[in-house]
């Protein structure tokens, strides 16, 4: 018995000195845990006063094209060394001379035929005086007399012969005068369908000419876009808002200054956007010459409008925007407060808001995870 009472006593005793020990042991000394701050990048806002621009493209265009289309017919006798593809000219300059033989013969002609019927007006002008005074011996009322017995419609039979004359002689003389091509304003040659010794008909398409005075580019804007501009520079023409062209000439970006002078009034049905008109003055730099690179016909290029000026607005960058459209600013005991805002505007960098925010409040711009109304901050501020 004693070999099976012995170790049970002792593994009793051994658990009730635990159970003692456990009791007597002093209690911890409790702490409170810090509360953890989230390291941020904040950023004062400030108001501020900013230009919006439009971004658009388009194909640059003359203001002027024109086909030379022959009204008379005859072999070509001459060309200008500048009706050639790119052949610059001014307005009034010799393009093509048609044999104009022909109708040098048809004014004679019609010369010849006037002075004949000049003539026969004079000596029925003369008849009809003549029987004038016939009737007058009668001693009967000139209203008496018969239309036939003062040859009236012999006069005007000779009147209108006249008239016929001179219009065949006007007519005669435009011919001749349409055998010499010349410019009808400055500018430049973009197709030749005609040369020195080929007869042409009345109707041949002889080239296609452009004006360089100016050029045009068509720029569609969407709705928003034209939100982001003045109502009244778009809708009226006096109010012509500063363009800039930008294209690569030769792998450098070049640009150009151009004014929106137009809007085209109607809406595209396949896109729904709207097109406004921007003009380039000189695009060929003929009149001045700027020293940068000529602003080709059919170059494709970037458009940068400017538009509305922003007053006492927030730039806020797109990155510190959080979903449903609320920032993260930072109070005075640095915790993170949500601030609901509604954006007016927005480009590539900011949000333009104009309600919701005061001034010279901080706001995060580093990444806070999930936003927690009250949460402890430590801001460093980027500015």
């Amino acid at each position: 018995m004693k070999k099976i009472l012995l170790p049970l006593a002792i593994i009793v005793g051994a658990i009730l000195l635990s159970s003692v020990m456990f009791q007597l042991k002093p209690e911890p000394e409790q702490t409170e845990s810090p509360e953890t701050a989230l390291a941020v990048e904040t950023l004062v806002l400030e108001k501020t006063t900013t230009q919006l621009f439009v971004e658009s493209q388009g194909t640059v265009l003359p203001r002027t094209n024109t086909a030379l289309i022959s009204e008379v017919s005859g072999a070509i006798l001459k060309v200008s060394a500048e009706f050639v593809v790119g052949g610059v000219f001014e307005a009034g300059d010799l393009l093509m001379q048609l044999d104009p033989t022909d109708y040098q013969v048809a004014l004679q002609r019609a010369e010849a035929r006037l002075i004949s019927m000049n003539a026969q007006l004079a000596f029925e002008r003369a008849r009809a005086a003549q029987a004038e005074k016939e009737w007058a011996m009668t001693g009967r009322p000139a209203e008496e007399a018969p239309l036939l017995a003062l040859r009236k419609p012999y006069l005007a039979e000779a009147q209108a012969n006249v008239l016929q004359a001179k219009a065949e002689l006007k007519q005669a003389q435009q011919k001749l005068d349409k055998t010499t091509i010349r410019a009808p304003y400055a500018g430049m040659v973009s197709a030749k369908s005609a040369d020195i010794g080929q007869f042409v008909t009345l109707g041949s398409k002889l080239g296609e000419i452009f004006a360089i005075d100016y050029a045009e580019v068509r720029l569609p804007l969407t709705e928003r876009d034209l939100s982001m501009m003045e109502t009244r520079k778009v809708a009226n023409s006096q109010s012509k808002s500063a363009v800039t062209l930008s294209a690569s000439v030769a792998g450098v970006e070049t640009e150009w200054s151009a004014l929106l002078v137009r809007s085209e009034g109607v809406v595209d049905q396949r896109n729904r956007a709207r097109y406004l008109v921007a003009q380039v003055v000189d695009p060929y730099s003929i009149k001045q010459q700027s020293g940068q690179p000529d602003l080709l016909m059919g170059t494709f290029v970037r458009a940068t409008i400017a538009g509305k000026k922003l007053e006492d607005i927030f730039a806020v960058p797109r990155y510190a925007l959080l979903e449903g459209d609320n920032v993260a600013a930072v109070d005075s005991d640095n915790r993170l407060r949500l601030k609901k805002v509604d954006p007016i505007f927005s480009d590539d960098q900011f949000y333009y808001i104009a309600s919701g925010l005061e001034e010279g409040v901080e706001i995060i711009v580093s990444a806070v995870g999930i936003p927690i109304e009250g949460m402890r901050v430590k801001p460093e501020s980027n500015q």
